[in-house]
């Protein structure tokens, strides 16, 4: 066995058992100890003092889109993992959608992979889909690594993705719940959208009209359902309505496996401060007012929202037309969520150990992925590394991303990055990336 290579220490560790001054040791990409500050440094190791910066586990995304291959004009591999690094984030999970060609199958899954082999400066993970017909490959899909399977109740926005009706999703779920797999579900109604003013021109209160919370409520009611009668695990995703939490804690004070997640925009935005034409704040579901908010922050004070992830979902600057009817729908925040998110917690009394049980531990545990999520023995070496009281105003053209669109313009957050370590390599310094290091990650078999 190789001797310790790697000491981190800092006046500010993030561990499971809560934050304390530690010398955290490395051997081979894993945690071999969290040991007292003062420790000794072993001899040949090498030591990184962070001074009274936090150390923090690496983030875990387990809801990006990534876009490649097929419209790598959006985003890309290459580009979409620089800006995850950039802002903390060590692993990411990839949507089956908006790639050319969609992961529906084994072999679109294959192709995915050997694009990302060579671009991933973070580790990758993939989702499978599960759209109308292809209930034939979603037992290969899983065993082909997937970490799960995503479906649309409502139009994806993109033709190659279509939705699945009520008797499609039960035959999905039944065929994904005999392999114990896991669902995931953009959980809007079709007949509540149909029945909705259709959304038009610059003005974000018509728009916000076209999405009603009832759409997510009556879908996620629906889904409940569905699920306890077929045993299933289910996720819901981006919840934006806060009128479903009491039916999602019923649920699973009822034995129903049910999760939910909810995003950065969702918790830091509201429908009050969107101007008009501005449709870098357009989403689906979309940002709500400031009282639907609050209550977001209270599920996941109680609990009853597992995770916040990202969404993730560029475009390129042409298709941000003026007019919320028309603009392509969703918010670039990869970079981002971190800062932001700690901006709001810590205004709210939420401190980092919350923010890393959100944004870290629970998206882990949701994929399977035990070597991540914490800095504990016996885990992979990434981390991120973070300056909480200082702020930066976000500058769009210092983003990672491809294209340089974020609903975070000009707004000052708390919490800079200072580096972001990858199996005990760092992967970003603050000011410059590394080369890609990072793996692609297949479900965890049992």
């Amino acid at each position: 066995m190789s001797e310790i290579e790697l000491v981190l220490r800092s006046t500010r560790v993030v561990t499971p058992e809560g934050t304390r001054a530690a010398s955290v040791t490395v051997r081979d990409g894993k945690i071999v100890a969290v040991l007292p500050h003062d420790a000794a440094v072993p001899a040949g190791a090498r030591m990184e003092d962070f001074g009274d910066d936090v150390l923090l586990p690496g983030l875990v995304d387990t809801h990006v889109h990534v876009n490649d291959p097929g419209r790598t004009e959006w985003e890309g591999f290459w580009t979409a993992t620089r800006a995850a690094a950039a802002g903390g984030i060590t692993t990411l999970v990839d949507m089956p959608l908006n790639s050319l060609p969609p992961t529906t199958n084994t072999a679109n899954l294959d192709i995915k992979r050997e694009v990302a082999r060579s671009k991933a400066h973070i580790d990758v993970g993939f989702w499978g889909g599960a759209i109308p017909g292809n209930v034939k490959d979603l037992r290969p899909l899983h065993e082909a690594g997937v970490f799960g399977f995503k479906c649309f109740l409502s139009p994806s926005g993109v033709d190659e993705f279509p939705q699945v009706d009520q008797e499609q999703l039960a035959a999905a779920l039944g065929e994904i719940a005999a392999f114990d797999g896991l669902l995931i579900v953009h959980a809007e109604d079709p007949g509540h959208l149909d029945a909705a003013p259709e959304a038009h021109g610059p003005k974000y209160a018509d728009f916000l009209a076209s999405r009603p919370p009832v759409s997510e409520n009556d879908a996620i009611a629906g889904l409940i359902d569905l699920a306890r009668k077929l045993d299933a695990r289910v996720h819901v995703l981006h919840l934006s309505s806060a009128e479903a939490l009491p039916l999602i804690a019923a649920a699973r004070a009822d034995g129903v496996k049910i999760t939910v997640e909810t995003c950065p925009h969702f918790l830091t935005l509201t429908a009050e401060e969107v101007p008009d034409g501005a449709t870098e704040f357009k989403c689906c579901p979309p940002i709500r007012e400031a009282g639907n908010q609050d209550a977001l922050w209270q599920g996941l004070a109680d609990g009853t929202i597992d995770c916040i992830v990202s969404d993730h979902s560029p475009s390129t600057t042409d298709l941000k037309t003026p007019d919320f009817g028309t603009a392509w729908g969703g918010i670039s925040s990869l970079q981002l969520g971190l800062p932001a998110i700690w901006t709001a917690a810590r205004e709210r009394g939420h401190g980092l150990e919350d923010v890393v049980r959100w944004m870290s531990a629970a998206p882990a545990r949701l994929v399977g992925l035990g070597a991540k999520g914490a800095i504990a023995p016996g885990r992979d070496a990434d981390f991120a590394v973070l300056a909480p009281e200082e702020t930066f105003t976000v500058d769009p053209a210092d983003l990672q991303h491809r294209n340089k669109i974020t609903a975070y313009a000009g707004k000052t957050l708390h919490g800079v990055v200072r580096s972001t370590w990858l199996r005990g390599r760092k992967i970003n310094d603050g000011t410059a990336l590394a080369e890609p290091t990072g793996e692609l990650l297949e479900r965890p078999r049992a």
